[in-house]
């Protein structure tokens, strides 16, 4: 059931239900207010799904999973394909739904984000076939050799800052390796999501794949605890990401946990130069308000540079448009919800409260900006011991640490319980493939700022997270497992 209403945005949402073995689904619980960061407004609802939604998306999820893994893989990569070019004349759509939703950036963020779900569609597709055994020549008289084979139900969870990007990266590999899947979107931002498994439906078979709206503490835990999911995939906050685990611990289920970061950048003194920090910005990921896991957050800087070089950053952030989500000409968007603006603004508050701490650019919005606007915010003085550079704020902070050896700075960026990104900036290759090799996290950048790439084993070290994603090894760990057969060839 959508009923459409026409927003000032120009685009029509309203009541939407979840898709649940095919079809819509409304809950016994009610509706939740969906509002846009960007002026407030409820631009719909969604169910307020709990335990029993969850028990029927769960059901639908285990009945098709009986034939959607025996379908050739071949045809499984071509559902897949199909997806793919149905969601190209909808990207626009889709993308404005997101901005609207959680407050992304269109021109700068969202429409990329979009973009990305039609590689990965196409890119798992092409990695349908690839679910291969292999023989082993223990003795000439057995034939011994194992196989992939899928899971089952996988029970998976995403956040509200990057929902396309990361609904497709758990559900293309999912689904290609024949599993079907129950995946609760962020209450924060369920429409771009629920639009995409739309013209999911049309491709593949009832049940395959069904998206469940609600709070965390209803449709999140009920999903987590039931019986008959096979596999967790989950990413959002390392808190979270403990209860996850512990709920798949209670029936030893398989999980997959992509976490919080406070990810290190290292400026080398050789690296003042004006395209490394346009790199530092956007690997800060400033274009999505800092609200990303992979942050570059904490920017140690050699002493022999740090006042130029953080002048030249200063200045490139002044250059920044913060404003409407979906004005074409804005490089910033809004933080999702009170909530988590008041969370951000208390941590610049806090780390302005620090002796010593210089606000070098930003700081507490003055009110007069866009709704839920956090101007790029750059603090000085820091020291790496402080909440500030320890703690994930998820705001566009970032602090400046000066450094002078390069044992002091690894060590700096490794003590943190976070490891999931780090960046390097050095024209020096080998200083900086050291370097790189010391750090301590999953995926760490040379000279770039970019964002996740298909075909990387993304994930954290430490407590950012357990297992890989947007990868064909990834694929392969997470959503299957081996199955070892011997077979007597003499009786």
């Amino acid at each position: 059931m959508t009923t459409q209403v026409e927003m000032s945005s120009g685009i029509q949402i309203g009541d939407v239900a979840m898709v649940v073995d095919g079809a819509e689904l409304t809950a016994a619980g009610g509706w939740i207010d969906v509002e846009s960061p960007r002026d407030g407004s409820i631009i719909g609802r969604v169910p307020r799904g709990d335990a029993d939604e969850i028990d029927v998306a769960v059901a639908a999820a285990r009945r098709a999973f009986s034939s959607w893994r025996d379908v050739p893989s071949r045809e499984r990569g071509r559902a897949l394909s199909e997806i793919a070019e149905a969601l190209v004349p909808e990207l626009e759509k889709i993308a404005r739904i997101c901005s609207l939703e959680n407050g992304n950036a269109l021109r700068t963020q969202t429409r990329g984000e979009a973009a990305f779900v039609v590689d990965c569609f196409r890119y798992f597709a092409g990695l349908a076939q690839e679910a291969k055994g292999e023989t082993v020549p223990v003795r000439s008289d057995v034939l011994d050799y194992s196989r992939r084979e899928p899971l089952g139900v996988v029970g998976a969870i995403i956040p509200w800052n990057a929902p396309l990007m990361l609904a497709a990266v758990k559900i293309a590999p999912a689904l290609a390796m024949g599993n079907t899947m129950v995946m609760k979107v962020a209450e924060e931002a369920p429409f771009s999501v629920l639009e995409m498994a739309r013209i999911c439906q049309q491709h593949l078979p009832a049940g395959v794949l069904n998206i469940v709206t609600g709070y965390g503490r209803e449709a999140g835990e009920a999903l987590t605890s039931h019986q008959d999911i096979s596999k967790l995939s989950f990413t959002g906050s390392t808190a979270v990401g403990k209860r996850v685990m512990e709920k798949g611990a209670e029936r030893i289920v398989p999980v997959s946990l992509e976490l919080g970061g406070k990810s290190p950048q290292i400026v080398f003194p050789d690296a003042n130069e004006d395209w490394i920090v346009q790199g530092v910005i956007a690997g800060m990921r400033f274009f999505r308000q800092g609200q990303s896991c992979t942050a570059g957050s904490r920017l140690f800087v050699h002493r022999d540079i740090v006042e130029s070089f953080t002048e030249k950053l200063v200045e490139a952030l002044a250059a920044l448009k913060v404003g409407d989500p979906l004005d074409e000409t804005s490089d910033m968007g809004s933080i999702v919800n009170r909530t988590q603006y008041d969370k951000v603004c208390s941590y610049i508050a806090d780390g302005l409260g620090q002796p010593g701490a210089k606000l070098l650019a930003g700081g507490i919005p003055d009110g007069q900006g866009p709704r839920f606007s956090v101007p790029p915010t750059v603090i000085g003085g820091v020291d790496n011991t402080w909440r500030l550079a320890r703690e994930e704020i998820f705001g566009p902070v970032v602090v400046v640490i000066p450094w002078g050896e390069e044992d002091e700075v690894v060590s700096m960026a490794n003590d943190s319980h976070y490891g999931l990104a780090a960046f390097v900036w050095s024209t020096d290759i080998g200083r900086a493939l050291r370097t790189a090799h010391r750090v301590e996290a999953g995926w760490v950048q040379i000279n770039q700022g970019a964002g996740q790439a298909l075909g990387q084993s993304y994930g954290g070290f430490k407590q950012s997270g357990i297992g890989r994603e947007f990868s064909l090894e990834g694929m392969l760990n997470s959503y299957t497992q081996q199955k070892h057969i011997s077979v007597n060839l003499i009786h």
